[in-house]
This record gives C-alpha cells, structure tokens and sequence, in this order.
C-alpha cells in the first residue's frame, strides 16, 4: 500500500532540492502541507506533491512555448 503522506525529507529527497526549499515551497503554499503530532512535524500529501510535480511540467511547458515563439 502507497503512503498518502510524505515528510517534508521525503519531499526534497523526490524533487533533489534542499531541506531550505522544501520548506520555501510549503511556507509560500506553492507545496500544500499539514502540521500533525505533537512536534507539528510537516506531512505533504503524496497527491498533492504529483499536482505540484505536474504544474511545474506545465510551467515549463509554457516557457518553452514563450521562448520558441520569440525566436522563430
């Protein structure tokens, strides 16, 4: 059976970013996330890191798109 939540290490391991820009993305909301336990540890959920993962493709896409139309 798959997690439904991921820490906050297991985040940054998956996108090969530091633990900084982890918490960069959930503080700023671009990564939504849940404090849980007594120690209000971070928890993402693993949907939500997939719908992160796709809007940066689709982000990217797009720049592509800018920048082929500006050259061509």
């Amino acid at each position: 059976m798959e997690k439904r939540f991921l820490s906050l290490a297991d985040v940054v391991e998956t996108l090969n970013i530091s633990m900084a820009q982890g918490y960069a993305l959930v503080r700023t909301g671009d990564l939504p996330a849940i404090q849980v336990g007594p120690k209000k540890v971070w928890r993402v959920e693993a949907a939500e890191l997939e719908s992160y993962i796709e809007r940066m493709y689709a982000k990217s896409r797009e720049r592509l798109k800018g920048s082929a139309a500006a050259d061509g």
